[in-house]
């Protein structure tokens, strides 16, 4: 079973070099931390940080991917080495993507393992909630995503999936208030689902999230050999990750949502961790930003069970195993893309 390495994620504006086998993240000329490079399976840049060439290159070399975003987690850049996937196994990826019939499979079968783990972040905040009120409105948004599974197995067109899925969405984040403990209901319901920028504290933290999540599973399908570019479910366009999109589905609600609803019910994050900005955006504050960061690295770090496989394996391997199970079919040895589905 393969190792999880740790994704280094760096907030502060400094500078990255290397230092024989370790990297170095200085701050005004002062050193923040030294890790080894083969404890690294990636690195992460907020912000303005400065690396070395040397560094880039390393990296590069080494196969660890170096990815800049800006300060809200969204997506500027990606520095790579030689692409060293199996091309038959592109060749078959975009062979696939001229087969309606194997889009439309996949893309239910994405889906599918949305809904299902939606299902059971609603139907646990149902039993875990102390109010009957919000217990039935859970109860009644997880029978209504039910329902919506039974028509997507019938549905006879990628524009009906779509569509399943973003009445379901609509669903989901409007009974997301009732997975809110009732003292900070009030600072963290969303207003739907917003983005670029997020319009309220819960859709800035689950934005960041999501493009932390985006890059693993991004990272996963590059480190199996395929194209993350090119999708079945989401629609390709130039710059648009249509792959890593659609193997993130999955995961959105118990990666992501169960985290950012944890962190707020806890009161891990608070109101006063985010500021408003002019136009109506809001976004983290550095110092909630960096507790963000490593409840997403711990997190990673925890155990589940997989369907596929008799032993546990890190959440952050979730990613890595759905890849190789898609690669998998996309060569023909599998018949069907069978999704990660919380147990």
């Amino acid at each position: 079973m393969q190792t999880l390495l740790n994704t280094l994620y760096l907030t502060l504006s400094g500078y990255l070099h290397l230092d024989n086998d370790t990297l170095r993240f200085e701050v005004e000329q002062e050193t923040r931390l030294r890790v080894p490079l083969h404890h690294i399976g990636s690195v992460v840049c907020f912000g303005d940080i400065l690396i070395s060439p040397a560094a880039m290159g390393r990296l590069a070399e080494e196969g660890k991917a170096l990815v800049f975003l800006d300060r809200n987690g969204r997506f500027k850049a990606r520095l790579e080495g030689p692409i060293s996937g199996n091309i038959l196994l592109r060749q078959a990826q975009f062979a696939r993507a001229n087969s309606p019939e194997f889009a439309l499979a996949h893309a239910k079968a994405c889906i599918a393992g949305k809904l299902k783990n939606s299902r059971y972040v609603l139907l646990r905040g149902a039993r875990d909630s102390n109010e009957e009120a919000d217990a039935e409105g859970l109860r009644e948004t997880a029978e209504a995503l039910a329902i919506n599974l039974r028509h997507l197995e019938s549905s006879p067109a990628l524009d009906v999936v779509r569509g399943l899925e973003g009445e379901s969405a609509r669903r989901y984040f409007a009974a997301f208030s009732y997975l809110i403990r009732n003292d900070q209901r009030a600072a963290f319901t969303p207003d739907g689902r917003s983005r670029r920028p997020p319009q309220d504290r819960m859709n800035a933290l689950l934005s960041f999230l999501y493009s932390m999540l985006m890059n693993d599973c991004r990272t996963a399908l590059e480190s199996v050999g395929l194209d993350p570019q090119l999708g079945y479910l989401h629609t390709v366009r130039p710059g648009r990750a249509a792959l890593a999109l659609d193997l993130m589905e999955e995961f959105r609600s118990i990666l992501a949502d169960r985290l950012a609803l944890t962190l707020v019910n806890r009161k891990q994050l608070q109101s006063d961790d985010f500021e408003e900005r002019p136009g109506g955006a809001v976004q983290l504050h550095d110092a909630a930003r960096k507790s963000l960061i490593l409840a997403y690295q711990e997190r990673k770090q925890e155990l589940t069970s997989h369907p596929l496989l008799d032993q546990k394996l890190a959440i952050g391997l979730l990613p890595q195993i759905q890849a190789r199970l898609l690669a998998r079919v996309i060569r023909g040895e599998a018949e069907y893309y069978l999704p990660y589905l919380e147990r």
